[in-house]
């Protein structure tokens, strides 16, 4: 349902405040390498991210990505929303053009509660909730830990 952009920009968000709250700040190639993602592809999705305010950088030889420790939580919503937009819970899963209650695609009704379901959860997962259930080791975010 999201694009390919949308999956590894909630990874590296995820990856990032897990850095953060140990005061560190990787940079884009470590976070590509930990997400297992394209370096440039990842570079762009951090900018975009930076842009609208989801996590901030710093350039320099101390720089890198990081969200601040006392900032607000991070709705992963937010991060869809810059990603792939928040039509992505509207649009037609057959790829019609005019899909709606009104006039449904063969399938819509069955999509349409797991999607509005989806977007629920996407309302009230945080960034830094999660990031706690990977610490306590009851998620992953790879198949191995990443909080070393």
């Amino acid at each position: 349902m999201f694009s390919k952009a949308c999956e590894y920009a909630v990874r590296a968000v995820m990856y990032i405040a897990i850095k953060s709250a140990k005061g560190l700040k990787p940079g884009f190639k470590e976070i590509a390498r930990e997400i297992d993602a394209p370096d440039p592809f990842v570079g762009k999705i951090l900018q975009q991210l930076v842009r609208e305010g989801i996590i901030s950088s710093n350039k320099g030889p101390n720089g890198g990505f990081y969200l601040h420790p006392e900032g607000k939580p991070v709705p992963l919503m937010d991060i869809v929303k810059v990603i792939d937009g928040k039509e992505v819970f509207s649009l037609c899963v057959l790829g019609l053009k005019e899909c709606s209650d009104k006039f449904p695609c063969p399938i819509h009704h069955d999509v349409k509660a797991f999607r509005d379901k989806l977007k629920e959860s996407m309302q009230n997962q945080h960034v830094q909730d999660l990031v706690k259930k990977i610490e306590q080791g009851k998620v992953f975010l790879k198949n191995h830990s990443i909080n070393s």
